[in-house]
């Protein structure tokens, strides 16, 4: 993560909304959350504005969202953040953002489900809407949607660091869940529209149950295995078996195999970052590492 050189407050915000978007500037302004990409600001009761400021990608990933979200978001069953305007770079923000519709609930990495088999039921009907065929020039993911295989490096690296600070203490059932992941068939149906970021801070939570999804930063097209390696990410023990009964798409085995994969390795990261945050270091959550423990335990459990 690299933090833009310019502070990000309440008056840059208001100064952009009134040469470009003059008839929300005197709407309530409040920070919302500073995540990866972005920071989100509320704006009103109904609307946010989201900046990027730790990546140089986010920009990309602002435009992405704005030209496809809207298109899809009313063909989705659980609330998301719909783009309503774009902002252009300026000489006091030299980067695009966006104001989109507010999605009230809570993270799941900080308040978590508690009510599987409703929450199991909202996620699979959720992701049976979204993983319709996309178009010839859907956009393409950071790495996300293809094959495994490519990331190999990367998971053995995590693994190894895990295993060093002491989160993993046998390293093999992990990597034999990803060895047995890469070596699935691959994907064989047609690249499906994809949220392409489904961990527990990309998706809300209210009454026990999931009520919104956010942040389709990285949106794409391809196998539905990355998204559906959600269920082990997002549900309690229990909740897979009802996910996929909500699902309303075949899932084949090698389909299964790969999404425990994709689970394992977002499970391993979660865990670092979580374990950053409690320590204090650069890019770290704390609230990453709980649930990221439990589903990797959930994930061995059924290996």
């Amino acid at each position: 993560m690299t933090h833009t050189d310019l502070e990000i407050d309440a008056d840059l915000i208001r100064d952009l909304l009134r040469d470009q978007h003059p008839d929300l500037a005197e709407l309530p302004l409040e920070l919302g959350a500073r995540g990866w990409d972005n920071q989100l600001w509320r704006l009103g009761d109904d609307l946010a504005v989201r900046l990027p400021w730790a990546t140089d990608s986010a920009d990309e990933l602002l435009r992405k969202e704005h030209a496809w979200v809207p298109g899809l978001a009313a063909g989705l069953p659980l609330p998301v953040p719909v783009p309503q305007r774009l902002g252009e770079p300026a000489e006091r923000f030299p980067r695009p953002w966006i104001v989109t519709t507010w999605v009230p609930g809570t993270p799941a990495d900080r308040v978590p489900v508690t009510r599987g088999a409703e929450a199991a039921r909202a996620l699979g009907e959720f992701l049976t809407a979204l993983h319709r065929p996309a178009p010839d020039d859907a956009p393409s993911g950071r790495g996300r949607g293809g094959p495994l295989a490519g990331h190999t490096a990367g998971l053995t690296g995590q693994l190894a660091e895990a295993v060093e600070r002491g989160l993993v203490d046998d390293p093999e059932p992990v990597r034999a869940v990803w060895d047995d992941a890469v070596a699935a068939p691959a994907w064989a149906g047609p690249p499906v529209w994809l949220h392409g970021d489904l961990h527990p801070a990309n998706v809300l939570t209210a009454d026990g149950t999931i009520c919104g999804v956010i942040d389709f930063g990285d949106l794409c097209a391809g196998d539905p295995a990355w998204d559906l390696a959600a269920a082990w990410l997002l549900l309690p023990d229990g909740g897979v078996d009802a996910f996929h009964d909500a699902y309303g798409h075949e899932v084949d085995a090698a389909t299964l195999r790969r999404a425990r994969g994709v689970a394992v390795g977002r499970s391993l990261v979660g865990m670092l970052i979580g374990e950053a945050g409690v320590h204090g270091r650069p890019g770290g959550k704390a609230s990453w590492g709980p649930p990221a423990r439990a589903s990797l335990d959930r994930l061995l459990a059924t290996a």
